[in-house]
């Protein structure tokens, strides 16, 4: 006892301890509680097969992107081309390189251009 209370000197570092192991007695109780409350749903034939059948469809998707030419920007002059295709126009147009260099330049500005703003449309409360 402290000579000049009536109240006994607390050993801080053992409270510490206590709180501490409290904590995470507490934190392990609601992990074990989260874990064992939430349940995956198994993945049965059904949703199986649907998985199957969209990654068949991205994956086709993907083949008649990267074989066949198309546009994807028509207002911009942005178009996609076959791979094999695209190194045939780029080794052509790189015999010379000052034109190819100024105009893949003017490409770059073009497509790095902002879109148009859409007009707004009419306020319906006006």
């Amino acid at each position: 006892m402290n000579s000049n209370s009536r109240t006994p000197d607390v050993n801080r570092a053992s409270g510490a301890a206590v709180g501490f192991l409290a904590a995470s007695l507490i934190f392990i109780v609601l992990v074990a509680i989260v874990k064992f409350s939430a349940t995956v749903p198994a993945i049965d034939a059904d949703r199986g097969a649907a998985i199957s059948s969209a990654l068949f469809e991205i994956r086709s998707n993907e083949v008649v992107s990267l074989e066949n030419p198309g546009w994807i920007d028509r207002d911009r002059g942005i178009v996609r081309l076959p791979i094999d295709r695209a190194l045939q126009l780029a080794a052509q147009e790189w015999k010379h390189p000052a034109q190819a260099r100024a105009n893949l330049i003017a490409r770059a500005q073009k497509a790095a251009a902002p879109a148009p703003k859409a007009a707004p449309k009419a306020n319906p409360f006006e």
